[in-house]
């Protein structure tokens, strides 16, 4: 069934708003999947608050031109879905990249945009592959925590000797007492 006009410009509509809501945007190319498998990506995405659509290259083009995003418009061409990401812009590229590695399917990245920036298909993979935001705090704590806990350990050291001196002191005066 064809699209009527004001359908049409709906869609534009809430992809405009789609687009400008997020952080993470990764144009795909899904032919060869089948219905179950994307009804299957786009449930496990939806999980982690990921949107995963199907659109028609015409009117994602008219949304992103409207929005000036003219780099991704070259990449509409054949089968296209998004992905799309208002909270975590490297999110999208993750959890693609961990859907088709469990379930060995064949999903193409075309490129991606990351909080206004383009990004090529191979930039998009090595983004995917980094560690989360959370992990990567950790990480950061970890590293400035660490040399904290040698300086005290070092700062502990003449005291530590300090205490060592006394005691002998101490029993070596008991033992001239006695």
């Amino acid at each position: 069934m064809a699209l009527t006009k004001d359908s049409k410009k709906k869609i534009v509509e809430k992809l405009i708003e789609e687009l400008k809501n997020s952080k993470g945007i990764i144009l795909t190319d899904y032919k060869g999947m089948n219905v179950s498998q994307i009804t299957s990506l786009r449930e496990e995405l939806k999980e982690k608050k990921v949107l995963f659509k199907v659109v028609k290259n015409s009117l994602m083009e008219k949304a992103s031109e409207e929005l000036g995003i003219k780099d991704i418009t070259k990449d509409l061409a054949g089968c296209t879905a998004i992905a799309f990401s208002s909270e975590d812009a490297i999110e999208p590229a993750r959890l693609l990249k961990e859907y088709t590695k469990k379930n060995k399917i064949d999903l193409k990245i075309k490129s991606g945009l990351v909080e206004g920036r383009f990004l090529s298909p191979e930039k998009v993979i090595e983004i995917a592959s980094l560690p989360t935001k959370n992990i990567l705090m950790a990480q950061m704590i970890a590293g400035v925590k660490a040399p904290l806990y040698s300086l005290v350990f070092v700062m502990q050291g003449p005291l530590r000797g300090l205490i060592y001196t006394l005691e002998a002191v101490k029993k070596q005066k008991e033992t001239e007492v006695l």
